[in-house]
């Protein structure tokens, strides 16, 4: 209906991206009738605003980080839903009657749903800031879900388990929403049919679901996203909201800080030009789109604590290697820094942009299709040992 998607920023610099400063977003509301998130961000707005200078912690959370919530991500869902009902209603979708959770690129399969204009815009606001996490509010459930949500032979599924190569990342994020929840921990879900160990799932493992949200993220967008199911009654009536908000406020917050895990720093020429477009990532957890560094030569890396070999590549040149023992941060604000300097290189910035196609719907069948090679090389060696 022409409605906007209203963003509130907040951080010392809000106004634009501050090198060195990784960026975080709360999404909710994408389910027009899924209502407890966008009351819970409205109270966070709050709370941020109102304790600045105040409390040491948030002050030194927003001077590190830049803020976004976006409390509604589905205007006309949530006026279409006029009466509060903890079941499914018409509310959950678009003006459209498209599902938003189930219509973006998926690297999986092909999506055919059309693009709407939400989707979109979230699409562009992913592609003009350079997320680092991310967490995206439902209601319904209660538990910490995270990537994949889709999957195949070359991510798991065959095993019930869609893994991504940061899931151990993964896991440590949806453990840290979930431990800091009044009783999310707990994994009783909401009814007993229904039970998450740690009040955690793998997306997967819980229902395969195409065209989400944080699967985009991930590959696309380079931000490590998990869904969060705040509440079993999607719109519950006034006078519960307050209890709500106070079962996860602090969550809230400690999973904000997560954001400061890993390392971070800038690739730059030799004489301090920034490179954009250049590849920096963990030896052993090789994305699919590559992560690539920003306009300011900036790379950010989610990892835990750990030894891990950094690998900065510039396209068309010797690839850089670093060994670092990465600490947790967390605590203080800000990821390890390491930056990368390249002696012998021109700036012509490349594209980095990765192709909106079932990526790994490829390597299922590029993986596929080496299997009969093996088996003829197997048959092939059995002979030439039995004729010898």
């Amino acid at each position: 209906k022409g409605r906007d998607l209203w963003v509130f920023v907040l951080g010392r610099f809000p106004t634009h991206h501050k090198t060195g400063i990784p960026e975080f977003k709360y999404v909710a509301n994408m389910h027009g009738d899924e209502t407890v998130g966008r009351e819970i961000l409205l109270h966070l707005i709050d709370f941020l605003v109102t304790s600045y200078r105040r409390d040491p912690v948030i002050t030194r959370l927003l001077n590190n980080t830049r803020i976004h919530i976006m409390p509604t991500m589905n205007p006309d869902g949530f006026e279409a839903t006029k009466v509060p009902d903890c079941y499914y209603t018409q509310g959950r979708y678009n003006k459209n009657g498209e599902d938003l959770n189930r219509n973006f690129p998926d690297a999986f399969e092909n999506n055919s749903a059309s693009i709407q204009p939400e989707t979109q815009a979230v699409m562009n606001w992913i592609r003009n800031e350079t997320f680092v996490l991310s967490a995206n509010l439902h209601g319904g459930a209660l538990v910490a879900s995270y990537t994949f949500d889709n999957g195949n032979s070359v991510t798991g599924s065959l095993k019930g388990y869609s893994k991504s190569p940061d899931d151990d990342v993964f896991i440590h994020l949806a453990k840290t929403y979930s431990f800091n929840h009044a009783s999310m921990y707990k994994g009783t879900g909401c009814d007993s049919r229904q039970t998450f160990p740690g009040g955690i799932t793998n997306g997967y493992s819980w229902y395969q679901l195409e065209g989400g949200m944080q699967d985009y993220n991930y590959i696309w967008g380079q931000c490590f996203e998990i869904t969060l199911e705040l509440s079993c009654c999607k719109y519950p009536k006034a006078d519960q909201l307050e209890q709500f908000w106070n079962d996860n406020k602090a969550a809230l917050i400690e999973y904000m800080k997560q954001v400061h895990l890993g390392v971070k720093g800038q690739v730059t020429d030799q004489n301090g030009n920034p490179i954009p477009n250049a590849i920096v990532e963990a030896e052993g957890r090789r994305h699919i789109c590559p992560y690539r560094t920003n306009e300011q030569g900036e790379y950010f890396l989610l990892l835990l604590p750990g030894t891990y070999v950094i690998n900065a590549t510039v396209p068309g040149f010797k690839s850089m290697l670093k060994m670092l023992e990465i600490p947790d941060n967390t605590g203080n604000f800000s990821a390890l820094k390491y930056d990368f300097s390249f002696s012998e290189v021109s700036i012509g910035s490349r594209a980095g942009s990765c192709p909106k196609t079932p990526l790994y719907q490829e390597l299922e069948q590029a993986s596929a299709a080496v299997k009969p090679t093996l088996h003829i090389l197997v048959f092939m060696t059995v002979m030439l040992v039995i004729f010898k």
